[in-house]
């Protein structure tokens, strides 16, 4: 199907607005908690922009070597932030990036062997890991139709009658809109409804006019990065949770795109994402994985062109180049986007019982797996002090509704699938001999 160019440049738009305050928040709660300036938060929060894009394209531009070759947005992962704030507090910013740096090289290196681990992600895994990664989402979207949590207004009827009210926008579109329209419904809800909240003083522009028009990236913007191993080891424990993370992902967009994922094309994710680490590292940014939010945005648009994210990631490199325009998002009223946001994590939710479906629910052990993988997940998300005795070298696992959710779902399959393979295969063996 040919699109014109402001077609293609609107779903660019749309893929963008998904991801992007997830992509500003990280920036902005590191940054806070570890005592940076406003002119070193500036460029921190422009060059994770721009070093999203890049991310993004690696992973897209399926290589040889390197690149999925799926729509996938590339994101700074929220896995990371509680470390990187306790590592800057402890030994210092240049550690954050020493260990970002080490961590990177890590994915890169071990990316063919972690890749072969295929076999312990049947549907009963991949769709429960999907399936928690948008459960444990939803809260996040939740809060944002109230106003996001420690706001004054937390609640208001202003702030849910209009993050309500961009998912009736979107819902309205998506039934009743045909082609094109319906493809960007999510994009019209939130332009839509950020029009009507100016009349309530609800778009503030001073983001935009407070940020510079050109911020080019430095390298090492924070001093040369140091190595010690407790923070390499930590950062390396993260970036194994975002593979975990990102294994589902594939497996979702390989689903939607109709295409079989295998090693070789977990083998290039990995390296793709391995590489976006390091570049992040480089140019003090941050850690990087793909964002299930944007799943649920190719899902509902129809839209599986790899030409889009292109598009989107070059905008993202754009705008990380020019702070002002970029600030422009930052007006959208966060129940606006928590609304849309609402409705992707629900898609993410959608897809991930589609693929459970496919598993095998007369298997008692299989039921076992998704009632109790989904259940931590749920259950952490819903209380995340539950593990608070855990050390903070493990807390990285247990404070995270998706990890410990996901990782519950990958040891469980082996427990009970695995082992009873095993013995199948040993009774068959038994009786040939017999």
């Amino acid at each position: 199907m040919q699109m014109s160019s402001l077609k293609k440049l609107s779903l660019g738009i749309q893929h963008i607005l998904a991801m992007y305050a997830g992509a500003v928040v990280v920036p902005l709660i590191v940054g806070a908690a570890i005592g940076l300036t406003p002119a070193q938060l500036t460029y921190l929060i422009a060059i994770d922009i721009m070093m999203c894009g890049v991310a993004t394209i690696l992973q897209a531009w399926k290589r040889q070597y390197s690149g999925i070759g799926l729509p996938v947005v590339l994101g700074c992962t929220f896995t990371a932030v509680g470390p990187m704030i306790a590592i800057g507090n402890t030994y210092g910013i240049p550690s954050i990036y020493g260990a970002i740096l080490a961590a990177g090289l890590f994915v890169i290196i071990i990316a063919k062997y972690f890749s072969r681990l295929i076999r312990f992600f049947p549907p009963v895994v991949t769709g429960s890991v999907v399936t928690i990664i948008g459960i444990t989402l939803v809260p996040v979207a939740m809060h944002d139709i109230s106003g996001g949590q420690g706001s004054a207004d937390y609640g208001s009827g202003l702030n849910l009658a209009l993050g309500f009210g961009t998912l009736a926008v979107i819902l309205v579109l998506f039934r009743f809109g045909e082609g094109f329209l319906k493809s960007i419904a999510i994009l019209c809800g939130i332009v839509i409804m950020t029009f009507i909240s100016g009349f309530f003083g609800m778009v503030d522009f001073s983001a935009v006019s407070a940020a510079s028009w050109l911020h080019l990236p430095k390298v090492f913007y924070f001093g040369l990065p140091e190595f010690n191993i407790v923070p390499i080891m930590t950062m390396m424990l993260v970036t194994i949770v975002g593979l975990i993370e990102a294994t589902g992902v594939y497996f979702a967009l390989g689903d939607i795109c109709d295409e079989d994922i295998g090693q070789e094309d977990l083998k290039r994710g990995y390296r793709a994402e391995g590489w976006a680490i390091l570049l992040g590292g480089i140019f003090n940014a941050f850690p990087y994985t793909t964002y299930s939010q944007n799943v649920g945005l190719v899902q509902l648009s129809g839209i599986k062109s790899r030409q889009i994210i292109y598009i989107a990631g070059t905008m993202l490199i754009l705008l990380g180049l020019v702070p002002k325009i970029g600030a422009v998002a930052v007006a959208i009223p966060t129940p606006v986007l928590g609304g849309a946001m609402l409705a992707m994590f629900g898609m993410v939710v959608s897809y991930g019982i589609k693929m459970l479906s496919r598993v095998d629910f007369e298997d008692q052990n299989n039921l076992m797996i998704v009632a109790i993988s989904i259940g931590m997940g749920l259950g952490v998300t819903a209380l995340p002090d539950l593990f608070a005795i855990v050390p903070d070298s493990l807390a990285v696992i247990t404070e995270s509704g998706i990890v410990l959710g996901s990782l519950t779902a990958i040891i469980l399959n082996i427990a009970f699938n695995a082992r009873l393979g095993f013995l199948r295969h040993k009774r068959q063996n038994r009786h040939i001999i017999e």
